[in-house]
């Protein structure tokens, strides 16, 4: 058996930059440190915080007054802000500055007098606080069939956005949909589906051809890993999402040659190694590592964790 190994794969910037966020945070405060939803959409990294202490929450009135919160790499509306603070809660915003950079651009069409059109995944902890951010002024679609439905008043300025995890494909059929539905709507002036989701799209559409088997390695609540399972369906062959190496059945590999294995922006490598020597001790596996794009992208974690560190050695 032949294993390639998808390169990009696995943790984006921003995911990286929550992790270490709250790393140092629980080395500066120890136990006692609260996460508004999972820090990212992953199995393993949850459990792992959990184990040291971490408590993730899904309502702000569940974290003590004065507590240390620490908002989730997917960004939170403006109205849990303001709930923190009336909580007297000391935030920390692990937030992806690309997340980040959506929502100051629903901010800017909102102030100038467009109604939005957000494309994503209704429920998505992403969505929820990218329209927090223009309460009553964005509409969101999920398909050039939500777009078809959509009810617009005339001379509405029309303005769209993305989530970022969206698959890049099915995000331009709605993109073109729009725009010919609406010729006059306007865009980002950067589109809005993040680097690291495109990277790893693009390597799982360029290696899929040559393998028989697709094992992504991420959790089911994890928008950008479900998008490669489905772009690997989508080429014929079969495509499997795993938090881990307990989860691979052996039926799988009946007749299976080649197997290309990638991971989700927010899966640990380790839960991919952990597949990898399994395949090798079990079916003699040889691997490969192909780059199809280099990243070297790095975002600082934020100014909080200073003020918190300087506060815990008083």
């Amino acid at each position: 058996m032949k294993v390639l190994l998808a390169n990009p794969r696995g943790f984006c910037a921003g995911v990286n930059m929550a992790i270490e966020c709250l790393d140092q945070a629980l080395k500066i405060c120890g136990t006692g440190i609260y996460v508004y939803h999972e820090i990212v959409h992953n199995k393993y990294v949850v459990e792992r915080f959990t184990r040291q202490g971490v408590t993730f929450v899904d309502a702000i009135e569940d974290v003590p007054e004065g507590s240390i919160l620490l908002y989730s790499a997917h960004g939170v509306s403006p109205q849990i802000r303001e709930l923190a603070q009336r909580r007297r809660l000391r935030t920390i915003d692990a937030t992806c500055p690309l997340v980040t950079k959506v929502h100051l651009e629903a901010v800017r069409f909102s102030r100038d007098g467009f109604h939005i059109i957000l494309i994503g995944h209704e429920g998505h902890d992403e969505v929820i606080g990218t329209m927090g951010e223009a309460p009553g002024k964005i509409s969101l679609v999920d398909s050039p069939e939500d777009v078809d439905r959509l009810q617009v008043p005339p001379n509405t300025r029309l303005a769209y956005l993305t989530q970022t995890t969206l698959s890049v494909s099915e995000a331009n059929r709605v993109i073109s949909r729009l725009q010919q539905r609406f010729p006059e709507i306007i865009g980002p002036t950067k589109e809005d589906i993040c680097y690291a989701t495109t990277n790893r799209q693009e390597a799982v559409s360029a290696l899929t051809p040559g393998v028989d088997l697709v094992i992504v390695l991420g959790s089911q609540n994890s928008s950008n890993s479900q998008r490669l399972r489905e772009l690997a369906t989508q080429q014929g062959k079969p495509a499997y999402l795993i938090d881990g190496v307990a989860e691979l059945r052996p039926e799988w590999f009946t007749g299976v040659s080649a197997v290309l294995i990638t991971a989700g922006a927010s899966a640990p490598e380790v839960v991919v190694q952990e597949c990898v020597e399994y395949l090798k001790q079990t079916y003699g596996a040889e691997v490969e590592e192909v780059t199809v794009r280099e990243e070297n992208v790095h975002f600082q974690v934020p100014r909080e964790l200073r003020t918190l560190q300087l506060s815990a050695s008083q």
